[in-house]
Formats: C-alpha cells, structure tokens, sequence
C-alpha cells in the first residue's frame, strides 16, 4: 500500500487550552493570597519576650495599637480614646468572644496599655492578646 506523505496535517500545539490553564491559575492565586487579611502596620518596636508563642489569628479580630506618642490606632487607622471605645462597643456587640490584639510601643508609659485594657474590659471583652516579638534569650 502507498501513502501519501504529502497528505498528513501539520502537528500544532494547542495554545488555547494553555492559556485558559495560566489565567485559572493566575486568578487562583489573586484570590488566594487577597483572602489573608492584611494588617496595617505601624513602626511600632514591640517588647522583646523570651516565651512567646506563634498563634493562628482567628477570622474576626481586631488590633488596637499604641504608637511611640501615645496615639491610639484601631486596625491601623488613628482614632481618639473615645471614637476607640465606640468601635470596640460596637464590634463587642455583635460577638463577644471578640479577639483583640493589643500591639504598644515599648517606649511608652505602661499606663497608655492599662486604658486600652481597661476599656476591653468595660466592654466585656476578655479574649485579649498582648503581641510581642520574641528575644533572644539573655538579650537585653
């Protein structure tokens, strides 16, 4: 039997498959990693602990900060004393196993944390976290 050679199709790589594949996976990964919720971060020098512990953030938490002038932040926005407590009674409300993280300078006066604390605790809130960085052992 003869056959044609000139007769055969020209073998082509399928480029619309790939390209679907590479833009599933493209749009994969902005969603992924836009789910994570970012915090806002402030040039905070966090106090050093020798026994800290890494823990997994819930879904629903808060940060209340306190930078080295003793302004008051609430998820990275600066608020008063008074807008802060509004927030948090708010946010309280709706769930009362809020986590709240506290992040302070280490510079500031210990009583700036103390009307954070106080004000979590007038609100009901106990789930309270003091975020720290970890130190070297001996390290000061």
């Amino acid at each position: 039997m003869r056959t044609n050679l000139q007769d055969e199709e020209n073998v082509e790589v399928a480029m619309a498959p790939l390209i679907d594949c590479v833009f599933l996976l493209l749009i994969f990964f902005l969603v992924a990693t836009t789910l994570k919720k970012i915090d806002e971060e402030l040039p905070l020098t966090l106090p050093d602990a020798e026994t800290t512990l890494e823990v997994q953030q819930p879904d629903d938490f808060i940060v209340v900060s306190v930078d080295r002038e003793g302004g008051f932040y609430l998820d990275g926005r600066p608020v008063s004393l008074d807008v802060l407590q509004q927030s948090v009674r708010e946010r309280a409300r709706n769930n009362k196993e809020l986590k709240v993280r506290v992040d302070a300078d280490r510079d500031i006066p210990f009583v700036k944390v103390m009307q954070i604390l106080d004000l979590l605790r007038f609100e009901q809130l106990h789930n309270i976290g003091i975020n720290t960085r970890q130190g070297k052992p001996g390290a000061k």
